[in-house]
């Protein structure tokens, strides 16, 4: 047997009608203090002005309303909250496994593929794999490790030191701020500025 004690919390403000508290501190549509207001002429104020009557700090004794368009208000916030999501990056970590005895061509191959995550903005997590009896010579993977960092200085930087981690040996490298993800609208009118030049 369930019980629906409740129903589920509404996370929007009340407006208008569904607010039931007899007076409410009352804000103009820009922002002025009207001071503390009966609800009903409050309501009666917002149909005058042809505007809805918003709670925005329900906590509050008496609570605060303000005076606003409340549809133009949603679609605003809906407008910031999608530009705040485009504008965030997402960190993307790749993964380069290497042997301590790697061939010289493995080797280049791997480096390649470590320069191009490092181009395109990801950061590259490197594990060198130790097995047997090479894992009482950690230095060769350290000394690998090392020559790859500066293999691909130019590209990126180290951002954690090589560590030994049970079989394997981890390092993690990101690439300069500068590189990688889309140039931004003012570094592509510059290159066109100069193309035309």
């Amino acid at each position: 047997m369930t019980s629906t004690l409740g129903g589920h919390i509404s996370v929007e403000p009340r407006i208008n009608e569904r607010i039931r508290v007899p007076e409410v501190r009352l804000v103009g549509p820009e922002g002025e203090q009207v001071g503390i207001v009966k609800i009903e002429d409050a309501l009666r104020l917002a149909q005058e002005a042809d505007l809805d009557l918003v709670e925005v700090a329900a906590n509050s004794r008496p609570p605060v309303a303000k005076l606003m368009d409340y549809g133009k208000f949603k679609y605003e916030a809906a407008q910031k909250a999608r530009e705040a999501r485009r504008n965030q990056s997402m960190t993307v970590i790749k993964e380069m496994k290497l042997r301590p005895k790697i061939d010289q061509h493995d080797y280049e191959t791997k480096k390649g593929h470590v320069v191009r995550f490092l181009k395109a903005g990801d950061k590259v997590k490197i594990t060198i794999m130790f097995r047997g009896r090479e894992q009482s010579r950690p230095e060769l993977g350290f000394r690998l490790l090392q020559k790859l960092a500066e293999d691909i200085d130019e590209f990126g930087f180290v951002e954690s030191q090589p560590k030994l981690d049970g079989r394997n040996m981890i390092m993690v490298v990101a690439p300069h701020r500068n590189t990688g993800r889309k140039p931004g609208k003012a570094q592509e009118q510059e290159q066109q500025e100069q193309g035309t030049a």
